[in-house]
């Protein structure tokens, strides 16, 4: 990881996206247009993910995403990620980049968990040597070696995380991005999953993460981020952002 530079891990300016919908049914009425935060351009419905979104994260952070379903977390850990591009704005990571987006998450439900393995790995970026020498450590966290081979699609969601997150981590990547992921699985592999992720926090790595466990953020992350309706609501200490939440989302917990 080279640092000389004195650039952030990660930088995000003014970063916004939309999606659009088609066929937006004529009944839909106001009231579902603000809820959805969707303005409409004929048939087709505007979807504001992400409005004007800026920080910045030092090598070794870890910042911690929260906010409400649909108020652009995921979104925004894809763009960076690369998997989708903002309209505006400015994105720029330093390093390798494992993301963990959703549990099966380009996953090909007919090719056996070997062999999404070594799709996955080639897409971090690593030779057809190395997809080689990483399948042992892969298969061997991911725990689930009887089953490696058959389709995915005959997998749990607790066995397709085993299977992402093994792929990411196994890797050593500079920049690790979490969707959602601590909650997944039973409670002995979820330490594990921990632990590992404690180990890359130890060694200087970059974290981003999305989550709804405000006690994680509080007490894990360096910063926190608040996304509402895809701006920023507040960012900082980690305490204080959640503080924030807490007290302007009744039904945060």
């Amino acid at each position: 990881m080279n640092t000389s530079n004195g650039a952030p891990a990660v930088l995000v300016e003014s970063i916004s996206k939309t999606f659009r919908i088609p066929n937006i049914p004529k009944q839909a009425t106001v009231k579902d247009l603000v809820l959805r935060r969707t303005r409409r351009e004929g048939s087709t419905g505007i979807v504001e993910a992400l409005r004007e979104v800026s920080f910045s994260l030092p090598h070794g952070g870890v910042l911690g995403i929260i906010g409400s379903n649909g108020s652009g977390k995921t979104t925004l850990l894809r763009i960076i990620a690369g998997v989708c591009h903002p309209d505006g704005g400015r994105l720029a990571v330093q390093g390798s980049v494992a993301p963990i987006l959703s549990i099966g998450a380009g996953f090909h439900p007919d090719l056996t968990g070997r062999e999404n393995a070594k799709v996955g790995l080639l897409t971090l970026g690593l030779t057809p040597r190395e997809v080689k020498e990483f399948m042992g450590p892969v298969l061997e966290f991911s725990e689930i070696e009887e089953f490696v081979d058959l389709p995915v699609r005959t997998y749990s969601a607790g066995m397709m995380f085993r299977l992402a997150f093994s792929i990411a981590v196994c890797v050593d990547p500079d920049v690790l991005l979490l969707d959602e992921v601590l909650s997944v699985g039973d409670e002995r592999y979820s330490r594990k999953c921990l632990e590992r992720i404690d180990g890359f926090k130890r060694s200087g790595k970059t974290i981003v993460l999305t989550t709804h466990n405000l006690e994680f953020v509080e007490s894990w992350c360096t910063a926190a981020l608040w996304l509402n309706e895809g701006r920023v609501a507040a960012q900082g200490d980690p305490a204080a952002v959640v503080e924030a939440y807490r007290t302007l989302t009744p039904t945060a917990v």
